[in-house]
Order: structure tokens, then C-alpha cells, then sequence
């Protein structure tokens, strides 16, 4: 597909697993590579990837390249390691719940391996990594089939953060769903929120779109409900990094903001989150834990410094949108209109 030919997100190369940095785009691109849980657990928590499902795709890698680190030592060594793999990843981020599920998934293939030899065992867990990115894909284009229906031709679509192929193994969620709606002929135009205060949006959704010339304008956060008011926005389309049972949403800070702006003018507020993002264990948005990083990240960017020393700082990176403003949760099973305890139980059994 077009935005794979471009660009991964993640890649294997010579056993091991390189990853886009995304702290250095749009300047450059760069691909570091990474041999072990503990490395890919730091370029989690650094943000050298980011977005649930990509996430999860480089968890799952981390625990095949621990798996084959160890291959060689005795059975209790390789276990012990694995075991301190699992634990190292599921620090490294606390509210993508894709993370734990792909942990989830490869535990699973491990117990599965139960009397093979290390050297069996981590081959079972590598290919299962490759599994779990290659599904991500095929998953993240049903959605795009599903959600494209709901746009019209010529619609202009606000989104937040990024929700692209650099959020997931390829295609994107929310832009999976504006990329199929380009596919099949439609003429869509976006507007990107910066994204603050780490610009996602600046940086990496307009990056991406400018790579599939798909026309896109930025603007600032704040500008939303002015765009809005003025009737320059179709549909709003997020991404998710996690759903509780309800389908109270967790999704990048200022989701919350622009849903009861789109309730206010009207304008539907779509979600697009493969199932793996749906936490069924968490009963609504009250539960879901809501990660805080370092304040440096709101005091300046990179170099550049504005808020004076020793200001009090409050970094929330993530808030909870309430499932009644929430006008579809697009998944690979179709849209859920409305989303509710039970219709999202529904998908589950379906």
C-alpha cells in the first residue's frame, strides 16, 4: 500500500528490530535498531514509537528479541529472562492497553511452547510477532472500508494527535479511515491539530498525509471551535489507546475538548480502535489509568525553552471522553453507532 511503500513504522532487519524515530521527524529520518526488551521498553517510554497498536506491535517484538538473546542459556535462565521481559515491557507505558494485550498474546505463545527447547521457543515467539504486525494491517483496513462509508464526498475531517501509520504497523486508524475513503475516489481534505504539547499532529500526521498528498491544513488546538462554529468541519475522526466497556474513550489530551465541541455544533465525533484496544476489565473511564510525563515537555520543545524556571507544571497525556459523545466507534467489525456497555459486549461475541 502506498503509505507502506514510503515508509514502516517498524521493520526487521537482520534480527533485530529497527523503528522510525518519531522524535526526530519531519527533519529526518532515522531508524535505530533495537536487540532487546529492555531497549525496546526505553524507545516506548521515550516516544521513539508511539500509538497503541504500534505499541503493542514493538512489545511483542521485544519479547521474541529477549526470547532469542537467551536461546543459548539453561531453561531456567531463559524462563526467569522472559519473565523479567514481560515486566519491563508492561512499565514502559500505562495507558495504551494494546501493550498489555500483545504481552497477553505472547505469553500465550510461550505457554504453547511448553517442551520445546529455547531455540524452538523464541522462533514460536518471533513469528508470532510477525504475526501480530502483519494482522495489525489487515485489521486497520477494515476499518478504513468501514469508516470511509460514513464520509461524504468532499468532506473536511478534524483529527488530533496522529493516528496514522506511525501509530500503528500500517494504514492507521483514524487516517486508515480517511486514506480508504481517498482509495475509493472520494475527495477528502483534513485539518490537523498541532497536538500539543509533543505536535503530533504538526509533526507527524501532516508528515504523513504530505507523503500520500492528501490535502491537509494544520492548525492550532485552539482554533478547533472556531473552525467549527463556522461550519469548516464535516466529521471528526480520533484515534483511541483504550476503550473501557462502557465506551468511555482514553485518547491523546484534548480529545475530550474537541467531543463536546462537535456535540455542540452538531458534527459528528467518530473513534476508530481495532478491538484490541477495547479493555472489557475496565468498567468505564474512571478507571483507566492516565499517564502524566515530564513537565520539560510543556515548558519548551527540544532546544527551545518560553515558561520561566520553576513554574509548577501538570502533564496529563491523555483524558476520557464520555461514551454519549461519542457518535460511532469505528472497528474492524464495523461502526458501532452509539456506543453503549452492550453493543460493545455485542462485538465481542459476534
Amino acid at each position: 500500500m502506498a503509505e507502506q511503500e514510503k515508509f514502516a513504522t517498524l521493520r526487521w532487519r537482520n534480527g533485530k528490530l529497527e523503528m522510525l524515530d518519531q522524535r526526530a521527524l519531519p527533519e529526518q529520518c532515522l531508524y535505530p535498531t533495537f536487540d532487546s526488551a529492555q531497549t525496546v521498553a526505553e524507545g516506548i517510554r521515550s516516544m521513539v514509537v508511539r500509538g497503541a497498536p504500534a505499541i503493542g506491535c514493538a512489545a511483542a517484538y521485544g519479547i521474541a528479541l529477549e526470547a532469542l538473546r537467551l536461546q543459548t542459556q539453561p531453561p531456567k535462565s531463559f524462563a526467569d529472562g522472559l519473565q523479567s521481559a514481560f515486566e519491563i515491557l508492561a512499565q514502559s507505558r500505562p495507558t495504551a492497553v494494546n501493550l498489555f494485550w500483545a504481552l497477553d498474546r505472547m505469553r500465550a505463545k510461550l505457554a504453547a511452547q511448553h517442551g520445546s527447547d529455547a531455540e524452538h521457543a523464541a522462533a514460536a515467539l518471533l513469528a508470532e510477532a510477525h504475526f501480530i504486525l502483519e494482522e495489525d494491517i489487515v485489521l486497520n483496513r477494515l476499518m478504513g472500508q468501514h469508516g470511509g462509508a460514513l464520509l461524504h464526498d468532499g468532506a473536511r475531517v478534524l483529527t488530533h494527535c496522529n493516528a496514522g501509520a506511525l501509530a500503528t504497523a500500517g494504514h492507521g486508524t483514524a487516517l486508515g479511515v480517511i486514506r480508504s475513503a481517498v482509495e475509493s475516489g472520494k475527495k477528502i481534505s483534513v485539518i490537523a491539530d498541532e497536538t500539543r504539547p509533543f505536535l503530533q499532529g504538526a509533526r507527524l500526521t501532516v508528515w504523513e498525509l504530505l507523503q500520500d498528498n492528501i490535502p491537509v491544513t494544520l492548525i492550532a488546538d485552539s482554533a478547533a471551535g472556531l473552525l467549527m462554529s463556522r461550519s469548516e468541519v464535516d466529521a471528526v475522526i480520533v484515534g483511541a489507546d483504550r476503550v473501557a466497556a462502557n465506551g468511555d474513550v482514553a485518547n491523546k489530551i484534548g480529545t475530550y475538548s474537541l467531543a463536546v465541541l462537535a456535540r455542540l455544533h452538531a458534527i459528528p465525533f467518530y473513534v476508530a480502535c481495532p478491538l484490541s484496544t477495547i479493555d472489557l476489565k475496565i468498567a468505564s473511564g474512571a478507571g483507566i489509568p492516565i499517564e502524566e510525563r515530564a513537565p520539560e515537555e510543556v515548558t519548551g520543545y527540544r532546544d527551545q525553552r518560553w515558561a520561566p524556571a520553576g513554574v509548577n507544571v501538570r502533564n496529563p497525556v491523555f483524558d476520557v471522553t464520555p461514551a454519549e459523545l461519542v457518535s460511532g466507534l469505528i472497528t474492524e467489525r464495523g461502526v458501532v453507532i452509539a456506543p453503549d456497555r452492550e453493543k460493545i459486549a455485542r462485538l465481542f461475541r459476534s
